[in-house]
C-alpha cells in the first residue's frame, strides 16, 4: 500500500509532469491534448497543496476528498483523447499517466494521516 506521505510525494510529481510532458514529448501544439494535461498538472498541484496531508500548506479539504479528485482526474485524463477528439494525434502519454494515478489511488491507504497537532495530558 501507498502511505499518504508517499502520495503527497507522488502527486507532486505528476502534477509537475503533466504540466512539463507535452513539451517533453513533442505535443505542446495539438491544443486539447495539451491543454488538458497543463490544466490537470495544474489542479493537481493546487488541490494538493489544500490537502489535509503531510505536504499540504493550507489543508483545507479531507485526504478522502483528494482521492476522489485524483481519481476523476485520472478517469477524465485516460479518456480525454476519444472524449475530446484528439487520438489520432497522441493518446498514450494521457493513457498510461491516467492509468498510473487510477492505481496510485487504488494502491493508496484510505486512512488520513494524522497531520493534526494534538496535546496529550499525562
Amino acid at each position: 500500500m501507498i502511505s499518504s506521505k508517499i502520495h503527497a510525494v507522488l502527486d507532486y510529481i505528476v502534477g509537475i509532469l503533466l504540466i512539463a510532458i507535452p513539451w517533453l514529448l513533442g505535443f505542446a501544439d495539438h491544443g486539447p491534448a495539451t491543454a488538458l494535461p497543463v490544466i490537470l498538472g495544474i489542479s493537481t498541484l493546487i488541490y494538493s497543496l489544500l490537502t489535509d496531508y503531510e505536504y499540504a500548506i493550507a489543508p483545507a479539504f479531507s485526504f478522502r476528498g483528494h482521492l476522489l479528485l485524483d481519481m476523476m482526474s485520472a478517469v477524465l485524463l485516460l479518456i480525454s483523447p476519444w472524449l475530446f477528439g484528439f487520438s489520432k494525434q497522441v493518446f498514450l502519454p494521457h493513457v498510461i499517466l491516467g492509468a498510473f494515478e487510477i492505481m496510485a489511488v487504488i494502491l493508496t491507504t484510505k486512512q488520513p494521516p494524522d497531520t493534526k497537532f494534538v496535546i496529550r495530558s499525562s
